[in-house]
């Protein structure tokens, strides 16, 4: 038996990168898991997005090893497909025990030359997806008194980046609503935590790469500024904190950020 086993997670998006890395992670070590992703093309950033074929391997994937999950195509602005996905994950397992805020875009752009829609995109996924999940998921955590919710930042939530204005504003928020939820919901046993990774070889790296008409290593050799000799860290590494930071191990942890930066923040 796994550390996770009886544990349920609600992991959004699920689909591909660091968030199919986590889904795994957790359900071989017994958690079941509820993976949400859009399922189709959004209008920004202008790379390609998961569709429900990712979705579906990933259930099969799971499965094979024994594992139990539950896939729902949701939009993390959309409270009303969230509002399902949620129900449909208590009608499957009874409860949430973990909420894995993953879901995230990220594009460069100028800020003379950002367009409201891009800023507007950019905010509704990476800011307020998780506090419309985090809306749904808490409900149930406060009726079970105790829970770990763990959003997935970046080191521009604790940093500024070029081109990334809106990125960074959405990464800081975020950051922000760690420390406010993590105050909120202690008195009802519940964690939050916020994890800081820097460049992460995942298919967003190969989208914003193909934006900037560059391979992704060169867009991570140019960006990241690592202190470790590496261009980036690899999903299975974010998949890896979010393991212990869920577990008991980190049972009175609450409130505090965790980088995973290869030493970026120390120079």
């Amino acid at each position: 038996m796994g550390e996770f086993t009886g544990k349920v997670a609600f992991i959004t998006g699920a689909a591909l990168g660091q968030g199919r890395c986590t889904a795994l992670a957790l359900a071989k070590e017994g958690a079941a898991i509820a993976a949400l992703d859009v399922g189709k093309k959004i209008e920004y950033p202008a790379y390609a997005c998961e569709t429900n074929g990712e979705l579906h391997s990933l259930k099969k994937e799971i499965e094979a090893i024994g594992g139990k999950c539950e896939i729902f195509c949701a939009d993390v602005r959309d409270d009303a497909a969230v509002s399902a996905a949620v129900d449909g994950t208590i009608a499957a397992f009874g409860k949430i025990d973990i909420l894995f805020n993953n879901a995230g875009i990220c594009a460069y752009a100028k800020v003379d030359e950002m367009t409201d829609a891009e800023w507007d995109a950019m905010l509704d996924i990476n800011l307020k997806g998780p506090f419309i999940v985090t809306r749904r998921v808490v409900p149930h955590m406060k009726k079970a008194k105790s829970g770990v919710i763990i959003n997935n930042s970046s080191v521009m939530g604790l940093r500024g980046g070029n081109r990334l204005s809106h990125y960074t504003a959405s990464k800081w928020g975020l950051t922000g609503l760690t420390k406010a939820w993590a105050i909120e919901l202690a008195p009802f046993g519940i964690r939050v935590v916020s994890i800081h990774p820097t460049g992460v070889n995942s298919p967003m790296n190969d989208g914003l790469a193909a934006i900037e008409g560059k391979t992704p290593l060169e867009i991570a050799e140019a960006s990241a500024g690592n202190l470790l000799p590496v261009p980036w860290v690899e999903c299975e590494d974010v998949a890896n904190m979010v393991i212990y930071l869920a577990g008991e191990k980190a049972r009175y942890i609450t409130g505090s950020q965790f980088v995973l930066d290869a030493g970026l923040l120390s120079v």
